[in-house]
């Protein structure tokens, strides 16, 4: 096939885009470069999507995939506007964040969605559910329900995740930052889903080569996040202690939830969120969406976290002064 990556040189587009060279189509990316380098194989096509005429040099063939990331309604509706007479198909990669409650597990892709942004920009995280909302609806009004892909994805993990969400449990236990090899852990059994970056790129590739059009919930299985957490720990081989703190405790002690910093990842505590990470995703299994064990999304996510350089800068966690002041305060109360 003929595949155009809008992107291509960030987390997810990347792995689309190197997916889809190796497995032999001939891929084109259209990007401004400065969030990575290119994929090697591919066509590179420097280009600025805020700016007019950013798809003129892609606009000059027929495509049978045009894959999309972006959170930039703005972005996607010229892109789809210029491409609409040119693409055979169009995969949009949104959210499970598109929808309004978040509080029911086991939602399929029929629950509410948030109102769409007004606008062509999304100016802050607080708005990117909505924006993606936004995204979706230009994309189905260009392409129709019969010739795109919408894949609703849950969290994206996986080696190259720089979010840190899906590489801090196995990196914590593989580095437990107490002498003991103590680590905290929130006590809770709220549900949570990560979906490999390979996964979500193999499947996207192959249900597009398919024409497989609808919404899909992408995401990978249903477990608590104690069994994530006993995944990590086993593929770390830690046998330190397990320190469990009350999820009440950890947000009195200024602890977040989910991510960011000073927070233990993936951990959802408000009641309005916690069908978040149980999304009904059996759509996209009927589809073919085939997903690895969380085990192997979390060892080689470890492989990779232990190349990284130590000093870098962390976007969600505990660093290892306030794992050990935590631990510390702990054990005296």
């Amino acid at each position: 096939m003929q595949i155009l990556v809008l992107g291509g040189t960030a987390f997810v587009g990347r792995r689309i885009a190197s997916t889809a060279e190796e497995s032999g189509h001939q891929v084109t990316c259209l990007a401004r470069g400065k969030s990575g380098t290119f994929p090697d194989g591919v066509g590179q096509v420097t280009a600025d999507r805020t700016q007019p005429g950013a798809y003129e040099q892609v606009v000059d063939q027929d495509w049978d995939v045009v894959v999309d990331v972006s959170s930039q309604p703005g972005q996607v509706k010229n892109a789809v506007t210029a491409l609409a007479d040119r693409a055979r198909f169009y995969a949009y990669v949104s959210t499970c964040s598109v929808y309004a409650d978040n509080a029911t597990p086991g939602q399929d892709e029929n629950g509410p969605l948030l109102p769409a942004l007004e606008g062509d920009l999304m100016e802050n995280l607080q708005a990117y559910g909505q924006a993606k909302v936004a995204c979706e609806q230009h994309v189905w009004r260009a392409f129709g329900p019969e010739h795109a892909l919408i894949a609703r994805a849950g969290l994206i993990a996986g080696p190259g995740d720089t979010s840190d969400r899906t590489g801090y449990w196995p990196l914590r236990f593989a580095r437990p930052a107490s002498e003991d090899g103590a680590v905290l852990v929130p006590d809770t059994q709220s549900a949570t889903q990560v979906i490999d970056v390979r996964d979500l790129a193999d499947w996207l590739l192959d249900a597009s080569s398919r024409h497989i059009a609808g919404i899909f919930n992408a995401t990978g299985a249903t477990v608590t996040l104690s069994q994530h957490i006993d995944a990590a720990r086993t593929v770390a081989g830690h046998t330190g202690p397990v320190v469990l703190a009350d999820p009440q405790w950890l947000i009195d002690q200024g602890v977040q939830e989910w991510m960011g910093d000073r927070s233990l990842p993936l951990w959802v505590a408000d009641p309005d969120w916690l069908g978040f990470g149980a999304r009904n995703s059996s759509k996209a299994r009927g589809a073919g969406l085939r997903t690895r064990p969380l085990e192997q999304t979390l060892s080689d996510t470890l492989a990779w976290e232990l190349t990284r350089d130590r000093a870098e800068a962390r976007r969600a966690g505990l660093t290892d002064e306030d794992e050990r002041a935590l631990l510390e305060t702990l054990a005296r109360s």
